[in-house]
């Protein structure tokens, strides 16, 4: 089968289509004839940790397919299912899925709408509602609202009920979220975002904060944050891996910080959410108030061209590989 592999260097990504043999499915795995994949810019930035340098990978993150063949284990799910999770190698033909990882594609999607959904959505869940406890009327701030993070967390929190204030450097791509629920939209690349969001909360700042940008905005983060704010770091695409905090700031107004990422989480403990949101988020995409955000679709064998719009950062929402001949 074919497949994609990347090696990272000091200072660059070097892509690679492989034909490697089509793995077997383990007693509690499928083996998933993939879709479509969608691409996550974690894999691609040094600072995440997802991909050693020097060590080649196979690429990809989470996808959705068919279901070709059932480990022994398993009864529940069937060859020629519809499914999607998160999964290593999905920018493959053939790609594993662990049972516990899996979900069912909701009606009505498709093929490159679902591929968006598995890793994404589930970050955003753990931020927005698992650790980030949003409740409806709060105000959430969003650094970089048109990444695919960002625009999974805007929807999460519209069906909380919540009021969402994101940035961008954009001022088209934050109009185009409008239509999604976006209360209130920051054009700036700057850390100068306070002001506004202090007067669109009257004054009382946002209840939770997610930065997918990184430490040039953090001090302005804190500064936006509400009495016990809550803080969620997710990304760093900015390079800028320290930033300095003001402890009063963290001290009078009882701040909680914390961070999402599945580096060090056992297969255990990503799976834990799944349940909770296949429940209570999953029916959402089956009635159409969420709806994956697809920037562009590139075909499976142009994902050095996908890569490069990604990193051009002119997208809104996520872009995602064809696979299917």
């Amino acid at each position: 089968m074919k497949s994609w592999w990347m090696m990272m260097t000091g200072a660059d990504t070097v892509l690679e289509q492989r034909a490697v043999a089509l793995p077997e499915p383990g007693p509690r795995q499928l083996l998933v004839r993939m879709r479509s994949a969608s691409l996550n810019r974690g894999e691609f930035v040094a600072g995440h940790g997802l991909t050693k340098a020097g060590a080649w990978k196979a690429m990809g993150g989470e996808g959705a397919g068919e279901v070709a063949a059932v480990g022994n284990e398993l009864s529940g799910f069937r060859p020629g299912d519809r499914v999607m999770g998160r999964c290593q190698g999905s920018f493959s033909e053939y790609a594993l899925i662990d049972a516990a990882e899996a979900m069912r594609v909701p009606d009505g999607l498709t093929w490159q709408q679902a591929a968006c959904i598995p890793m994404t959505y589930l970050v955003s869940f753990d931020m927005v509602v698992l650790q980030g406890r949003l409740m409806a009327g709060e105000w959430l701030l969003v650094n970089g609202v048109t990444s695919g993070v960002g625009v999974a967390s805007l929807q999460i929190a519209k069906v909380l009920g919540a009021r969402v204030i994101g940035t961008s450097g954009s001022r088209e791509k934050l109009a185009r979220l409008e239509s999604l629920g976006l209360d209130v939209g920051v054009c700036t690349r700057a850390p100068d975002f306070a002001p506004a969001v202090m007067q669109a909360t009257g004054g009382t700042g946002a209840n939770l904060v997610i930065d997918t940008v990184g430490g040039s905005v953090f001090a302005e983060d804190i500064r936006c944050l509400a009495f016990q704010g809550r803080f969620a770091m997710v990304g760093y695409v900015d390079g800028q891996m320290h930033a300095e905090i003001d402890l009063e700031a963290l001290h009078a107004k009882r701040l909680t910080l914390f961070g999402v990422s599945n580096k060090l989480r056992s297969k255990a403990q990503r799976a834990e959410a799944v349940p909770s949101f296949v429940e209570t988020i999953l029916p959402h995409f089956a009635t159409g108030r969420i709806e994956p955000q697809v920037d562009r679709v590139f075909a499976f064998a142009e994902l050095p061209a996908a890569k490069a719009h990604m990193e051009a950062a002119g997208h809104t929402g996520k872009i995602v590989l064809a696979i299917d001949s």
